[in-house]
């Protein structure tokens, strides 16, 4: 056994894709949501704001950072309690377009899901493989 080498990863590039492009969605619906569709307030509110952390996100995402799309994974979850939340007590449209960011979270959640999963499996193999070697060498250690 030759340690802590990984195995060879297979991205998935198309949940990475995926992911990427529903997150730009998710941009979109924010800021057309606040600003003209179905405002809180007409002119539009101050909500649009909301658009600013997926927006800082996208980058890491579009370049497919893993660190980026663990944290962004986590922080879609947000947009789908709110989702949930007006879809439930918002009237007309606004219920509709909370709906929409729901779902649009849970492709987000799920595509970022399947891209990083292989490679956190590989690192934790490869934890356990030199767990494994440093055992073994202490374990054959003539001292």
């Amino acid at each position: 056994m030759s340690g802590a080498t990984a195995p060879p990863v297979q991205p998935k590039a198309a949940a990475a894709l995926l992911a990427a492009f529903t997150l730009v969605a998710m941009i979109v619906l924010a800021i057309a949501w606040e600003w003209w569709l179905a405002p809180l307030r007409p002119g539009g509110s101050l909500l649009v704001l909301k658009a600013l952390p997926l927006l800082s996100a996208l980058p890491g995402v579009w370049r497919r950072r893993l660190y980026t799309l663990q944290w962004a994974s986590m922080l879609i979850l947000l947009y789908f309690a709110e989702g949930v939340v007006r879809g439930w007590s918002d009237p007309g449209l606004s219920a509709r377009l909370g709906w929409l960011q729901a779902a649009l979270a849970v492709i987000f959640f799920a595509s970022t899901l399947a891209y990083v999963g292989p490679f956190k499996r590989a690192a934790k193999l490869a934890a356990k493989r030199a767990a494994n070697a440093a055992a073994a060498t202490a374990h054959h250690d003539p001292r």
